[in-house]
C-alpha cells in the first residue's frame, strides 16, 4: 500500500477528498446504509484509509454483520484508535485512522466472532488494495 501525503491544512483535505469523503472523514459524517462500495464486497486484500493509504483492516477480519456498512472484528495492529463520542444523545467508541486522525466509523461489542468486535466502518473512507 503507498500512503498518500498528509495536507497541513484542513482547506488541504477538503480539495483533495470528494465531498461525500470530506463529510465523513474529516467532519465525523455517516454515510447511509447499504449504499456503500464495500458492504457486499469479498474481495481479498487490505483496507486502507482513503484519506491517507493507512492500512487499516485485512479482508480476513471482514464479515457480514447486517448492518449495512462493512465490518471487521480487528484492526491491523497500531492502524486505529478509539475516542469516546458522545454525539447524538449516544454514548460509543469511535474509530479513527491513527496516521491522520480521520474518523472512520465506530466499534460495538456485539460482534459475532470469538473476538467480540465489530468494527462498522463507513464505505467512503475505505479504499481497498486486492492481493
Amino acid at each position: 500500500m503507498t500512503k498518500k501525503p498528509m495536507p497541513e491544512h484542513e482547506e488541504d483535505w477538503k480539495k483533495m477528498l470528494t465531498p461525500e469523503q470530506y463529510a465523513v472523514l474529516r467532519e465525523r459524517g455517516t454515510e447511509a446504509p447499504f449504499t456503500g462500495e464495500y458492504v457486499h464486497e469479498k474481495a481479498d486484500g487490505t483496507y486502507a484509509c482513503a484519506a491517507c493509504g493507512n492500512p487499516l483492516f485485512s479482508s480476513d477480519a471482514k464479515f457480514d454483520s447486517g448492518t449495512g456498512w462493512p465490518s471487521f472484528d480487528q484492526a491491523l495492529p497500531g492502524a486505529v484508535e478509539t475516542h469516546s463520542d458522545t454525539s447524538h444523545g449516544m454514548t460509543r467508541t469511535e474509530i479513527t485512522c491513527a496516521r491522520c486522525g480521520s474518523h472512520l466509523g465506530h466499534i460495538f461489542d456485539d460482534g459475532p466472532t470469538p473476538t467480540g468486535k465489530r468494527y462498522c466502518i463507513n464505505s467512503v473512507c475505505l479504499d481497498l488494495e486486492e492481493k
